[in-house]
């Protein structure tokens, strides 16, 4: 069922290209994430050794993994890790379990991490992982059989001081549980610190599920600190209810905000008066998705980030934002929730409109940092209490914003440039400084 990747080009011939095959080129995440290295590798005047390191990944890893399916056949899936950077330290980056994953897809998403992880000043690069699956289609069986291969076959390359994986689109705490435990088993005893997001009983950290959207809160609050703008006047709409979206829109109701639209994969809630986020959750439990919620205006998946609010918080997959739609928002500030939601295109449109956009490596670094948090209490066997564990959160992800926001002013740049020239910074020194061996 999966597509075998080459490292030898194709002998496919030549064709023009359609605006169609420039657009999906464009929107290519790689592509897109080395023209977002460049661009900011140019304004800051990256020196060309640490530019040409980030632009290869470390170690790519990709293997097969046979699973026996409930009715006994046995399917093969393709699986990736790929370590990005470990300058700084140790790789951190989340597994993904999607139809869609590519091999592209994952090294964008290690190259992201690495940033992520330098914006916020914690001590790892980045590594990111995924299996091309459609988890919905399968079993909690095969789940876990196909998980503990997986982790079986990347053991070669993860462990605490090496690589730490967390969840991502599709996985959760039940799949990081089985991941340490295969580890476990494999170097027989328990190593908790191998991954996070992990359940607390076995050593995750409190905090945790909700520290992606509560970054989302805190930097959307410091954004209206310096615009000058009340928060809780201002209508927000979150693009995704998994646990990031659901989460930030827990957080922002709690302190007075008004969200006015929801989206899963079914389409859209809006309601211009404020929706009831508890009677949606308590709907969403009992039916798994919103399609048929009957107290808000259901809105179209394609027209639901062009509703009318002033903050729109992207928090589902890559390129939810395009140039195809990106002159229709309506929105004045965009939180990038998700990882790559906005295509380079789109960013330069929004740009022009004077649309004011917190990058992903910033707005959503909320979960490595809580992650980094349950490893350091992992490996020192102390753990925290949530009110320390929110603190801490808070202090790292404001002291980052507001070192991204001074420069954004200072240099007169978008807000995604300055905070990559912020983590280039960091990873340039730490490039410099280390040298090259031999």
């Amino acid at each position: 069922m999966d597509t075998k990747i080459s490292s030898k080009p194709s002998a496919a011939p030549v064709v023009a290209k359609t605006a169609e095959h420039v657009e999906a080129h464009d929107e290519n995440p790689w592509h897109q994430a080395m023209e977002q290295l460049d661009r900011a590798g140019k304004a800051m005047k990256l020196e060309p050794f640490a530019l040409e390191r980030l632009r290869h990944p470390k170690r790519i890893l990709t293997v097969s993994v046979p699973v026996k399916m409930d009715d006994g056949s046995v399917k093969v899936f393709e699986g990736y890790r790929i370590q990005h950077n470990m300058d700084r330290g140790p790789a951190k980056g989340g597994i993904r379990y999607h139809p869609q994953v590519s091999l592209d897809e994952v090294k964008a998403l290690s190259f992201w991490m690495t940033m992520k992880c330098a914006v916020v000043n914690l001590p790892y690069g980045g590594a990111k992982g995924g299996i091309i699956c459609d988890p919905k289609k399968m079993s909690k069986g095969e789940l876990e059989r196909m998980t503990r291969r997986y982790t079986a076959e990347i053991s070669i390359i993860i462990g605490p001081d090496k690589d730490i994986p967390a969840p991502d689109v599709n996985t959760n705490e039940q799949v990081m549980a089985w991941i340490m435990d295969t580890y476990s088993m494999t170097i027989g005893y328990a190593c908790p610190g191998v991954v996070t997001g992990k359940p607390i009983e076995i050593g995750g950290s409190l905090g945790r599920k909700e520290a992606t959207g509560r970054g989302v809160f805190y930097v959307t609050r410091e954004l209206a600190a310096r615009r000058g703008f009340d928060l809780r006047k201002a209508p927000i709409i979150i693009q995704g209810f998994g646990n990031v979206g659901s989460n930030a829109a827990n957080i922002f109701a709690e302190h007075g905000c008004k969200v006015v639209g929801i989206s899963d994969v079914t389409g859209g809630l809006y309601d211009p008066k404020g929706l009831d986020l508890h009677d949606i959750m308590l709907y969403r439990e009992k039916n798994e998705s919103v399609a048929n919620y009957g107290k808000a205006e259901h809105v179209p998946i394609d027209k639901f980030l062009e509703l009318p609010c002033d903050i729109l918080v992207p928090a589902a997959m890559e390129n939810a934002i395009t140039k195809s739609n990106a002159d229709k928002i309506k929105a004045k500030y965009i939180i990038e929730g998700a990882n790559g939601p906005t295509s380079n295109d789109a960013d330069r449109i929004l740009n022009a409109k004077g649309v004011i956009l917190v990058p992903d490596i910033l707005a959503n670094a909320g979960g490595v940092t809580v992650s980094y948090f349950e490893w350091v209490q992992d490996m020192q066997s102390l753990f925290w209490s949530e009110k320390e564990i929110n603190a801490r959160l808070q202090e790292i992800i404001v002291g980052a914003f507001t070192e991204v926001y001074d420069l954004h002013e200072k240099e007169k740049v978008d807000m995604r440039t300055a905070a990559f020239m912020v983590g280039l910074r960091r990873l340039g020194k730490a490039a410099s400084i280390r040298g090259m061996y031999p």
